[in-house]
């Protein structure tokens, strides 16, 4: 009866598989997602290791000096600009906040501390992102698209020692020195705010700041920096070299994708890896 009873409901039967089909789609789709993440992972990691072993050989150094004024001198206006008054800014709260304590000769200390341990290079980082990281995916992804990058294996050119191992050598050397110019401007935007706004005393605001840094905050920052600095140079450049492979648009509209990709990805890997070198270095 009840194998007759099957046969006359097939859909009766065959509702247990379509249950389970139903309640694993949401995983499923969550695995595929960390397959397809740890897939790029491990081709980028590839992808960077190549482009560093290719940086010292003969004739890259005019290359990289040029990437170095491309990512780092082009990028010093909105390094300022943004530094200045992110350093207004923490200097005008932090005095709110500590006035109430009545520590405000402590603000030196709160300002420096603050922008070179941490908002120095995470800033400097995303901004060089947005602004150099960008125009980097673009560029590499329309010589893709365009067939470029073809024609120079047709050359006998290695377009990983021709368009990638400059960028991230200049990005190594850039990104700590705008980090640098970044703290700077950042702590006199906080005397500006804080001593000449405000009206907290100017001596005590240096002097604390002589005080309170030393020689390990400043390289904490600078190894911050350099690791930004490998993330950016490699998603930006990994984004646009793969243009050509992305399955969510072709030809202009896949490079503009990847240009999306690469700021977003980017910014997120800066800050998940801050908190990791962070927990590193304390």
């Amino acid at each position: 009866m009840d194998m007759n009873a099957r046969i006359m409901n097939p859909s009766e039967s065959n509702a247990g598989p379509r249950l389970f089909t139903l309640l694993s789609r949401p995983f499923a789709a969550i695995g595929r997602s960390m397959i397809h993440a740890t897939d790029h992972l491990g081709a980028s990691a590839i992808f960077l290791i190549l482009a560093l072993l290719k940086i010292i050989r003969p004739k890259q150094l005019t290359k990289i000096i040029e990437q170095i004024y491309y990512i780092g001198a082009r990028s010093m206006m909105i390094i300022l600009l943004v530094g200045l008054f992110t350093g207004m800014v923490l200097g005008l709260q932090s005095y709110y906040a500590l006035v109430k304590v009545g520590a405000q000769g402590a603000l030196g200390t709160l300002v420096s501390l603050t922008l070179v341990r941490e908002l120095g290079p995470v800033l400097a980082a995303i901004m060089i992102a947005a602004r150099a990281g960008s125009a980097i995916s673009a560029e590499i992804g329309i010589q893709r698209i365009s067939e470029q990058i073809d024609a120079l294996y047709t050359m006998r050119i290695d377009p990983l020692k021709y368009l990638v191992s400059p960028r991230i050598a200049a990005a190594i050397v850039s990104f700590p020195l705008l980090t640098a110019l970044f703290d700077l401007i950042g702590i006199l935007g906080g005397y500006l705010s804080g001593v000449l706004i405000m009206g907290a005393n100017g001596g005590t605001y240096f002097h604390r700041v002589q005080a309170s840094l030393d020689m390990k905050d400043v390289m904490d920052g600078f190894a911050k920096s350099i690791v930004f600095a490998i993330i950016v140079a490699t998603v930006c450049c990994y984004q646009g070299y793969f243009a050509h492979m992305r399955t969510d648009g072709h030809g202009a509209k896949a490079v503009g994708l990847a240009t999306t990709s690469a700021v977003v990805i980017s910014c997120v890997l800066i800050l998940v890896s801050d908190y990791i070198v962070t927990s590193l270095l304390l």
